[in-house]
């Protein structure tokens, strides 16, 4: 007979974004919205999963961190096994200590809109990346009063932006453009020309090495495979989830159309009935990821 699922509830807060602890086996952040979101304060849940007398882990909350406005996205520190950046509708990021209640220790208010999502850089363990609604991704080092760079990476809402697990210097994003992009940040550059060249001297557009047309809607989410370097999976409003291989460079790209454009999608994974919001690669195998959708469904 099956187990039911141990539980812990947050009532009135729904999650964003929930996140295991690098350094602890039992730690998880969840990052969480009063009104689904859609307006309110926020929550940043700590919760421990310790066995229970049957071996099964039950959780706890341990203690929660109230913010202004809703959480999206939680990221733990790859240098501090106490710390961990949160991404808030008001625009800000703030890092928390778990050892020191109530406030953050920093927060940092750059972002014009809501930032979607937070990744810390598992290579380059002293950085972390922020992607806004504002069109931009920042950079950011945690001693830092500022951010360190700042990508005018699309012209519209940037749903998630994460770290290549296999090269520090490179950066994935997705947007409502239905895009997805890849930036090299050793050799930041502009946009020139082309009908994406919209530059000002104060809003240059950031050119990405690879521009993959992923979707004709919004693409909500990416992942970075783990095992093979250069192959992502998208996923959106178009209801499919799609791997891509960014090895392959279409001719006649260049810089003058937005950067570099190719990507060969490999498989497109068809099912869900309604927007899938996360999409995911085991990092244990190459070849399996889980997608969950708002039809209510998982999928592995």
């Amino acid at each position: 007979m099956q187990r039911p699922p141990s539980q812990v509830h947050t009532p009135g807060f729904a999650h964003y974004a929930i996140k295991w602890s690098p350094f602890h086996t039992n730690r998880i952040a969840v990052a969480s919205s009063a009104n689904f979101g859609l307006v309110g304060n926020g929550r940043l849940h700590l919760v421990s999963a310790n066995p229970g007398p049957s071996g099964v882990p039950l959780p706890a909350l341990e203690k929660y961190y109230e913010t202004q406005d809703g959480l999206y996205d939680v990221a733990w520190s790859e240098i501090h096994e106490n710390q961990l950046v949160t991404a808030s509708g008001d625009g800000s990021i703030r890092l928390w200590d778990v050892m020191i209640n109530d406030l953050p220790i920093r927060a940092w208010q750059e972002h014009t809109r809501e930032v979607f999502s937070v990744d810390w850089s598992n290579i380059q363990k002293d950085t972390f990346a922020s992607s806004s609604w504002d069109g931009t991704i920042k950079v950011w080092n945690p001693e830092r009063p500022r951010s360190i760079l700042t990508l005018q990476a699309h012209h519209s809402c940037v749903y998630q932006a994460l770290f290549s697990p296999h090269q520090p210097d490179l950066l994935a994003s997705c947007s409502t453009d239905g895009t997805l992009k890849l930036f090299d940040l050793r050799s930041p550059s502009y946009l020139t020309s082309g009908p994406n060249a919209t530059n000002t001297f104060l809003n240059p557009t950031s050119a990405p090495v690879l521009t993959v047309p992923a979707s004709g809607t919004e693409v909500l989410t990416l992942d970075w495979n783990k095992y093979r370097p250069m192959v992502l999976a998208t996923a959106g409003v178009d209801k499919v989830g799609k791997i891509w291989d960014c090895r392959m460079v279409k001719l006649g790209g260049g810089v003058a159309a937005g950067g570099q454009v190719g990507g060969i999608c490999e498989t497109q994974l068809m099912g869900h009935e309604y927007a899938v919001r996360k999409i995911q690669w085991s990092p244990h195998r190459p070849d399996l990821l889980a997608t969950a959708s708002y039809d209510m469904t998982c999928r592995v």
